[in-house]
């Protein structure tokens, strides 16, 4: 019970690894407020959660939804103590075939989303004057470019540096700001992903994802549970003298 007395809002929560997170600080301790733009499957995660977890309908995209995000955690709970920025979306295309709107989308979510949702939560955090935890999710992609890959890689880049830029701010405030990197984690997320490459590489369902399972180093694709143990240490007392880190758990995909 390393989150007794905490309140988590976390972002992207109605299934995949956001859901896997819920459940994780939820059986820590936690309150956890299960943040989505799918609301019916944000109310069924958080029914399934059960007592002190409640659906919260996000549009990180939007700003007044990020608002009221905040504002119905704050009603519920009275507090916000642990933020996960976990929304995100993919898109892969050869680099003359990107269009400006997919472009703006992706940056919206996985950018702009990760930082105007950190800093509606930080100002409540400064506010109360105890501090906090803000987790955001970058990847292995951030690490590095791909081929295929240039705004996706290019989001998560971005999210490593500004996780860098605002722990380095906030932490005077008590509030540190750490990153998860995950490598290639098997779902729902993956299988869009791997349709990506089933397009552009001429591969058959599921062949792109059989072959990024097997050069993972430790055997297999991640799965959600994987990337819990993490989380819950960024989100604990244990971390505090963690700042502005990425942290990669990825299988020995990326050595930093």
């Amino acid at each position: 019970m390393r989150l007794a007395g905490k309140s988590a809002l976390i972002t992207g929560a109605a299934k995949g690894i956001g859901r896997a997170f819920a459940k994780s600080l939820k059986s820590e301790g936690a309150n956890v407020a299960v943040a989505d733009i799918d609301m019916a499957k944000a109310i069924e995660t958080a029914t399934e959660l059960g007592e002190a977890a409640m659906a919260v309908e996000l549009d990180v995209t939007d700003q007044a939804s990020i608002q009221r995000a905040v504002a119905q955690t704050l009603e519920a709970f009275g507090q916000i103590d642990i933020l996960i920025n976990n929304a995100g979306v993919f898109t892969a295309a050869p680099i003359v075939d990107i269009s400006r709107d997919d472009y703006e989308r992706v940056f919206d979510v996985n950018v702009a989303g990760t930082l105007f949702t950190l800093q509606a939560v930080a100002r409540h955090m400064i506010e109360r004057g105890q501090g906090g935890k803000i987790i955001n999710m970058a990847s292995q992609a951030g690490r590095r470019g791909e081929p295929l890959v240039a705004v996706y890689c290019a989001t998560k880049a971005a999210v490593i540096s500004l996780t860098q830029s605002a722990g380095l701010d906030l932490i005077r405030h008590g509030i540190n700001v750490n990153a998860i990197s995950p490598g290639v984690v098997d779902g729902e997320h993956w299988d869009g992903v791997d349709a990506f490459f089933a397009k552009y590489e001429n591969k058959a369902p599921g062949q792109k994802k059989r072959e990024v399972g097997a050069g993972v180093p430790f055997g297999r694709m991640g799965v959600p549970e994987d990337l819990t143990g993490m989380a819950v240490f960024l989100a604990s007392n244990e971390s505090d003298y963690v700042v502005a880190q990425t942290y990669n758990v990825d299988g020995g995909q990326w050595m930093s």
